[in-house]
């Protein structure tokens, strides 16, 4: 074969994979389809289960059957995704209507995981099989070549209700992401019925009926208002509160039990929630916290604050919907494929295609209906017509020599070779017309049917196959019967499967938290050599003084209203307000600091710490001194913001900071050290102020493979003395010397 070169751009064939890619994920994995609601990988594994006849009155099978057979036939992917899905699908506090029924542990609502699929069993819900899987034989979907072509699988499934509504759907694709909230299957029912019935309805009307989403796991939304545009857009964010009540404990105390929480904080956000609230309770901030229980079971969410008595109720829930999850937002985005491209539609859009998809499968399903009735009839008047001349038919059978001499007889009145009685029969069955249907009909038909109560039957079944094929016909013919129809399911479908309403739809003003004013005293911030920190008052400091300073790395005195600033070698600076610093016992054992900001000890190690306000003297700078000896001063209202995490210090690649220490006036002394053993003293003067984004100047002239290791303020410490190489050097007797000079090595 001749080669064939084709010479094309490469970012245009980039360009292009990386569009087919995209497009097959975003259609063929993560997206739900707008007319049955489901991925892919949902679809597949309930048409399967349907395969391996797993019927919600039968036994159930091992989910890791189900996965093989999913994976081996038409999902050519991962056993995860198909496992993780089949999960989902028996999750009820996920699902609106749970899909599968499933037999052992599918995980919890507090993110418990489910166990291996060779321990769990599963099989298809009642709803899923009468709402999903029922027509599948009445040719009512298009059937596709599966991916190795060896097996047919539905494109979508019949779902007889909008799923992608009452079930939701998250998921991320290719540089797109959906997130639809379940809502009530009884009240989305009402509105495609009425959408039917009526043709056409207000916004305003539709909300009506649909208030909003309804969460598995119950709740308050709290912005009803902005509802309207949300389902118009299809996107915005829904405000969700856990609901809380209030009960009597004993010796006039009182309780607060969360009995729902938001949808948002299913599975491992519920410990986190427990944190949260244990980290309110610690640092004081919800004082009247005096226990927390979690006795959340297989009945429901049950989670209960012990409050000291007289604790203000109103003041303590708007604290923990403002500081936790228990008030969240779910952010909508109501992405599906609809006609095969990704589309963000609108409520009114989504019910529109549900139910422009419900009229083509009834269309599809009365057409089969009446075409499978249409040739029963036809038998049923072949069988009539042959039970009134049965002796003529015996005596063509009796006389002819083949099958083919009695069809071709039956069906054209072809006499030639067959032996009759007399003429008169032959004359008969020349006048025979019977169609081949009819013909195949007469010679498969049993002797029974000649019994006179038979043929009774047959003409009484045959009067009720014409009642059929007039009433599909009227279904076919007329927009109004159809509708009925499907509106009679519909409520058929509502009044076995409706549940009452979990989430209330309320407008709540946002939660407003009363600050106590907590009165300022003085505490002494201590952290250990593996960074653990805590807080402590001034005077259990100043009983364990000794123990204080030889134990911990750092001690610092400030007020409980401080915020420290945390430098770091990599030149950056975070803040921690010390109130959000474990305060107790000098025993205790604290919590790295880490925890409490944007620190990472994995890339960066603290340099300095001090108190926002610890330089309230005019003429006050903070010295960075680096490792590869460049010094500069800052003022310290450059660091005065109120982001978490700043870039405090410009640094040349692997340089690091190894000083920060707070100078005062132009008056003072610093020595700089380095790993080498030289000494340098400079007047502060000498060292320029810069932004803390500069770069700095050379503080000391460094040899090869030296680099600075200390630097000393001499303003703090006039008689300071270190050892260099074995000797005691007393640094206020140095010599000054210039910036960017080498030094001197003690003799």
């Amino acid at each position: 074969m001749e080669e064939k070169i084709i010479r094309t751009e490469y970012s245009e064939i980039m360009q292009k994979s990386y569009i087919d890619y995209a497009m097959s994920v975003i259609v063929s994995r993560a997206l739900p389809d707008v007319r049955d609601g489901l991925k892919p990988v949902q679809r597949r594994t309930l048409y399967d289960m349907h395969e391996l006849g797993l019927r919600h009155d039968r036994p159930y099978r091992k989910s890791a059957r189900i996965v093989g057979d999913t994976m081996g036939k038409y999902h050519p992917h991962g056993d995860s995704s198909i496992y993780g899905a089949l999960v989902v699908l028996t999750q009820d506090f996920k699902m609106g209507v749970p899909l599968v029924d499933g037999h052992g542990n599918f995980g919890s609502i507090e993110g418990d995981g489910a166990a291996a699929m060779r321990y769990t069993e599963a099989r298809l819900q009642k709803i899923t099989e009468d709402m999903f899987l029922a027509d599948l034989d009445k040719d009512v979907v298009d059937f596709g070549p599966n991916f190795d072509e060896t097996e047919k699988e539905p494109l979508v499934l019949p779902a007889r209700f909008p799923n992608l509504l009452v079930n939701g759907s998250e998921g991320i694709a290719v540089g797109m992401v959906t997130s639809i909230p379940p809502h009530n299957l009884g009240e989305v029912i009402d509105a495609v019925i009425a959408l039917i019935e009526k043709g056409d309805l207000t916004d305003e009307e539709l909300m009506e009926i649909i208030p909003g989403p309804d969460f598995p796991t119950g709740g308050i939304v709290t912005n009803k208002d902005e509802l309207a545009e949300i389902y118009r857009t299809g996107t915005g964010k829904i405000r969700v509160r856990g609901k809380v009540e209030v009960e009597q404990a004993r010796g006039g105390k009182t309780r607060l039990v969360i009995t729902e929480i938001p949808y948002t904080m299913l599975g491992a956000n519920i410990g986190k929630f427990l944190n949260d609230i244990a980290a309110l309770a610690e640092t004081k901030k919800a004082p009247d916290i005096t226990d927390i229980s979690n006795q959340s079971s297989k009945d429901g969410i049950r989670i209960v604050l012990e409050l000291r008595k007289g604790a203000d109720i109103e003041n303590l829930k708007n604290l923990l919907y403002k500081k936790t999850r228990l008030e969240d937002t779910f952010g909508v985005n109501m992405l599906a494929v609809s006609d095969g491209r990704p589309e963000t539609l609108s409520l009114r859009a989504i019910l529109d295609s549900h139910i422009d998809f419900q009229f083509e499968v009834a269309t599809r399903k009365y057409r089969t209906l009446l075409d499978r009735e249409t040739k029963r009839s036809e038998v049923q008047e072949g069988l009539i017509k042959a039970v009134d001349i049965i002796d003529l038919i015996i005596e063509i059978l009796r006389g002819s020599r083949n099958q083919k001499q009695v069809r071709d007889c039956l069906i054209r009145g072809e006499t030639e070779g067959i032996k009759f009685k007399s003429a008169a029969s032959k004359k008969l069955a020349a006048k025979l017309r019977f169609t081949e249907t009819q013909a195949d009909a007469i010679l498969d038909m049993r002797l029974a049917k000649l019994i006179g109560l038979e043929l009774e039957a047959l003409i009484k079944e045959h009067e009720e196959t014409e009642k059929k094929i007039l009433e599909y016909r009227d279904i076919l013919d007329n927009y109004s019967s159809m509708a009925a129809v499907i509106v009679k399911d519909l409520k058929q479908v509502k009044k076995e499967f409706a549940v009452p309403r979990r989430t209330q739809i309320v407008n709540a003003e946002t939660a407003e938290v009363k600050e106590e004013v907590q009165e300022d005293f003085a505490v002494a911030v201590l952290m250990d050599r593996f960074g653990y920190v805590r807080a402590v008052d001034e005077t259990v400091f100043e009983r364990n003084r000794e123990a204080a300073e030889s134990e911990n790395r750092l001690v610092l005195h400030c007020m409980n209203s401080s915020v420290l600033c945390v430098y770091t070698d990599v030149g950056r600076q975070h803040l921690l307000k010390v109130s959000s610093i474990p305060f107790g016992k000098f025993r205790d054992k604290g919590t790295p600091i880490d925890n409490l900001c944007n620190y990472d000890s994995a890339e960066e190690n603290i340099v300095s710490i001090f108190p926002s306000d610890a330089f309230p003297e005019e003429g006050s700078m903070l010295l960075f001194a680096t490792k590869n000896g460049f010094v500069k001063r800052v003022e310290p209202a450059e660091f005065a913001l109120s982001r978490k995490t700043i870039a405090a210090a410009k640094l040349q690649d692997g340089d690091k900071v190894i000083a920060i220490i707070p100078v005062t006036g132009e008056d003072g002394r610093v020595v700089l050290e380095t790993r080498g053993g030289y000494l340098l003293k400079l007047n502060v003067a000498d060292i320029p102020v810069k932004k803390k984004t500069a770069l700095g100047v050379q503080g000391i002239r460094l040899t090869s493979g030296d680099s600075l290791a200390a630097v000393y303020d001499l303003a703090a410490d006039p008689s300071a003395q270190i050892e260099v190489g074995g000797k005691t050097v007393e640094l206020g007797k140095l010599r000054t010397g210039s910036r960017a000079t080498r030094g001197s090595r003690p003799k």
